[in-house]
């Protein structure tokens, strides 16, 4: 066939001219070929650094079957949006108030004569996300034209109607309302001629997100915070579920804004956090928060600086930034090993061994207090009023006291008490500087006191969990030391903990650099390629999505369920030992302290599809949601991970590339795309011209300034440079706009 597009002047149409579809330029000729042959036009419009513009060429355009039958049914023009603005104009305009939303690639049928009769955007090569897929949608068109030409020719003759009544201006993704509905400043159309045959929807709604909140609200401990009564644990994953419903545009979205919000104060002003150190410790043993059980874990640590994280980035409240840069800093300090990962936990309990002479009433203490088997329960955490008089003098350890919830009687056992925030004492700006100091103090003594025993091992999700956290608060808290913690941890599992020569499989743990014999399991591949997805949005460097990918292909070869859709095992086909394999496999899909396996790697599978167009991973994440609808549907407080992939998937997810030479101009922008509340909300970011990941192919400067360009839901929008315009597509607040 002749190649048409070899010779053009847009480099985006040179890119499709070894397709095997019969292109044509938007020319007269190509009008005169469809008359000639009484066959519909396909309009296929895009531009070069659209992200799914060659997801699609690659797909479908530059597949034989599919450009055989675009070739049979259709003269088909490809147009290069950024040449011909004006032909893009028109036709999106049809599109949008064909489908309600717009966006490149634009997918238009028109009639030989031009008039557009139905049209799309993205069309995957098989069905999916509801969609059909694009030889489906050819054969329905054809189908149409040949069969149904009386209906066809209805509808462009009152769609071009409508649309020459308007004097709106089309030429964007994203316009308001559905077709048909005439929205503010759009004309009322008729809809598109219909095509059968889409991909069964997944049953994952907005409607199910909302349903879910109402049921996490009916479990809210309205008068202390939290859900449930005791013990009472911190329900990170449905906190991050609510922060991500909150960003979007569900109806409920201020009401799950404040269920969260009432959650993660009370956690931060309760006994679990340790307002000396930061940190928290494991769950409340009581309904309101006051007394702790002391153990203090890497994996609800890193979850919950997180979700603080994402707090302070959605309201803007300055608790969510202290609480998450102090949960940092105590899990690098009290953590962090000599390799550079960070251990597991520090005990309940501490010894009796070297109390200091200098504290009064310690030694009393110790003797009055429980004993939790390896030392004395609460003893470095625990004060009485006397010790906060000792320490600070009567008037600040009174004022301490009254703050802190310390009384005479106690509220752990034998007169001491934890230490809780009664109030806010960052509200009022004398209280705040009188609280830096009195914690500074108490601060002091308490480090006298002996330690809590530490379990060193380093455990790879868990690790993969605290780098996700580490690499986001680096960068948003601008704070690069813990940026570098968050590497050295992903160094230490990419040289140790990757066992086999491929660098596909992970040890579960490590001690003093070497690594156990135990595979890991399903959750370690989950979260180990969670974090290091999320840290190569932050610091660039493609070798993390590198081992990321590998990883989870090894979870879709190795965990998935040949026989069963969507059902993900928690340990590998090739691990599973004889005497478990004789009760049953392995498998608990319930988000419990953690993510479980299945959720930690479906949202690993949705980051890794956003960043490299793979729809292997998408689909593998969809399928698992699924096979979880049913335990999401029933207990969501038990499913708080897996629907914040949902709410992922609702959002698109939103692809945001990052394109320029390092510098301020770049790094604005990156700071504004890492700030992004868009439930979805993916980043990658390199210099124009990088293929690695694949998110950044095709994307590059805009009149030689760094550019971000934003796809969502398979569809890309023109890039933009300046920072308050990402900040609107991506629901960045103003306070991470350059000043």
């Amino acid at each position: 066939m002749p190649n048409r597009l070899a010779r053009s002047t847009s480099p985006y149409l040179q890119q499709h001219a070894d397709n095997p579809v019969d292109w044509w330029e938007w020319s007269p000729e190509a009008f005169d070929e469809a008359r000639r042959r009484d066959v519909p036009v396909l309009l296929s419009v895009g531009y070069a650094a659209c992200h799914w513009c060659h997801v699609m060429a690659a797909e479908s355009f530059a597949d034989h079957a599919t450009a055989a039958d675009m070739n049979t049914g259709f003269v088909n023009v490809k147009v290069d949006r950024e040449e011909r603005p004006d032909v893009d104009a028109v036709y999106m305009q049809a599109t949008t108030a064909l489908t309600g939303h717009g966006g490149w690639p634009m997918t238009a049928f028109l009639t030989p004569d031009g008039r557009p009769f139905h049209a799309g955007t993205y069309y995957p090569p098989v069905p999916r996300h509801g969609m059909p897929s694009f030889r489906q949608v050819l054969a329905a068109v054809s189908e149409a034209w040949t069969d149904r030409r009386d209906e066809v020719e209805s509808v462009a003759h009152r769609l071009s109607t409508a649309l020459a009544g308007h004097d709106g201006v089309a030429g964007g993704a994203g316009a308001a309302g559905a077709a048909g509905d005439g929205g503010p400043g759009r004309p009322a159309v008729p809809a598109a001629v219909p095509v059968a045959g889409g991909a069964e929807r997944l049953p994952l709604t907005v409607a199910a997100t909302v349903a879910a909140v109402r049921r996490l609200a009916a479990d809210e401990d309205r008068e202390h915070g939290g859900f449930g009564g005791a013990p009472k644990f911190p329900p990170s994953m449905v906190l991050e579920f609510l922060l991500r419903h909150a960003a979007g545009a569900a109806p409920d979205a201020a009401a799950a804004r404040d269920l969260a919000v009432r959650s993660l104060t009370a956690m931060a002003r309760s006994g679990i956090y340790d307002h000396l150190a930061g940190g928290f410790a494991r769950y409340a043993v009581d309904r309101a928060w006051v007394v702790p059980h002391f153990e203090k874990m890497l994996y609800d640590n890193a979850q919950l600086a997180r979700v603080h994280l994402h707090w302070w980035r959605l309201t803007g409240d300055a608790t969510g930034r202290r609480v998450a840069e102090e949960t940092c800093d105590w899990m690098v300090r009290e953590l962090g090993t000599a390799e550079g990962g960070l251990a597991s936990s520090l005990d309940a309990d501490t010894p009796e061994d070297g109390l200091p002479s200098d504290e009064p009433g310690l030694a009393d203490l110790a003797r009055s207090l429980p004993s939790g088997g390896h030392g004395v329960e609460g003893l470095t955490y625990v004060w009485t009023p006397a010790q906060l008089c000792a320490a600070l003098g009567d008037a600040d350890g009174a004022w301490a006291a009254d703050l802190l919830g310390v009384t005479d009687v106690g509220t752990f056992h034998a007169g001491a008490s934890t230490l809780r925030l009664t109030r806010d004492p960052w509200e009022d700006e004398a209280d705040a500087v009188r609280w830096r100091d009195v914690r500074s103090r108490l601060r002091r003594v308490r480090d006298a006191r002996p330690r809590p025993g530490r379990d060193d091992k380093v455990v790879a999700a868990w690790n993969g969990l605290a780098i996700a956290a580490l690499a986001e608060c680096g960068a948003l808290l601008d704070r690069p030391d813990l940026l570098a913690a968050a590497r050295s941890a992903a160094g230490l599992l990419v040289s140790r903990h990757l066992v086999d020569e491929a660098g596909t499989r992970l040890r579960r743990v490590s001690r003093d650099g070497v690594a156990g014999a135990p595979l890991g399991v399903l959750e370690d591949h989950g979260d180990v390629a969670e974090g290091l997805l999320v840290l190569a949005g932050v610091d660039g460097d493609a070798r993390w999505v590198d081992v990321a990918l590998r990883l989870l292909d090894t979870v879709l070869d190795r965990f998935a369920d040949p026989a069963v859709t969507g059902l993900l095992h928690d340990v590998a086909d090739d691990a599973l030992d004889d005497a478990l394999a004789a009760v049953r496999r392995p498998r608990d899909p319930g988000d419990n302290a953690y993510p479980s396996g299945g959720s930690a790697a479906t949202g690993a599978l949705l980051r890794a599809a956003a960043l490299t167009g793979r729809s292997r991973y998408r689909e593998a994440a969809e399928a698992a949601l699924v096979a979880a609808e049913p335990l999401m549907a029933q207990a969501p407080r038990f499913a708080g991970w897996w629907w914040a992939c949902a709410e992922a998937i609702l959002d698109g997810p939103r692809e945001i590339a990052v394109v320029g030479p390092p510098g301020p101009a770049r790094e604005a922008l990156h700071r504004v795309a890492l700030a992004a509340t868009a439930p979805g909300a993916v980043v990658a970011v390199g210099e124009a011209g990088a293929g690695d990941p694949p998110l950044l192919a095709h994307r590059g400067e805009v009149a030689g300034r760094p550019a971000a360009h934003v796809c969502r839901g398979f569809v890309c929008r023109l890039p933009v440079t300046e920072t308050a315009a990402l900040a609107s597509e991506v629901g960045a607040r103003d306070e991470f706009l350059p000043s």
